[in-house]
């Protein structure tokens, strides 16, 4: 399926199901699943990439234990609000699974998540080697504690005045 808005995600991820975060690297996936209810975040097992084929069929794997019915991936959109190859990785990323699953996918922006999650590893006290082994899915978290966030406003409509 393609990629849809934050709107269209509100109609379509159907109940009970779950919400998954995914923040690419080059080197690790880190995944996040929101609870049933869509209100919070969970870190989950980073997947350590290998090619595509693989990777994917571990994400289906993760994604179908979850009961996930949407995926949120993180946009590395540059700070100047443009796209670079990271981003362009990230959309191709999706354009490739797309054609092994129906999921739905939203893009989220994900400037400075990667930075949130590292000081949020930091005042938990992490030591730098853990840090290095949860970044990914923190970040994942991060990102998809915001989608929830924005659901969570959507869901309670206009604010009256």
């Amino acid at each position: 399926m393609a990629s849809i808005d934050i709107d269209a995600l509100q109609a379509q991820l159907p109940a009970g199901k779950t919400l998954a975060g995914l923040d690419l690297g080059d080197k690790t996936i880190g995944i996040a699943v929101s609870d049933r209810g869509l209100s919070f975040a969970h870190p989950r097992q980073v997947i350590l990439r290998k090619k595509f084929s693989v990777d994917a069929a571990s994400l289906i794997s993760v994604l179908t234990a979850e009961n996930s019915g949407a995926i949120v991936i993180g946009l590395p959109v540059n700070m100047d609000g443009s796209e670079g190859p990271r981003a362009q990785a990230s959309r191709a990323f999706v354009r490739n699974f797309a054609k092994i699953s129906q999921l739905p996918f939203l893009f989220w922006d994900e400037r400075l998540s990667t930075v949130a999650a590292e000081r949020t590893l930091i005042e938990m006290d992490f030591s730098r080697k853990k840090r290095a082994g949860k970044i990914d899915s923190a970040a994942a978290a991060f990102i998809l504690q915001g989608v929830l966030d924005r659901l969570q406003v959507l869901r309670a409509g206009p604010s009256p005045r």
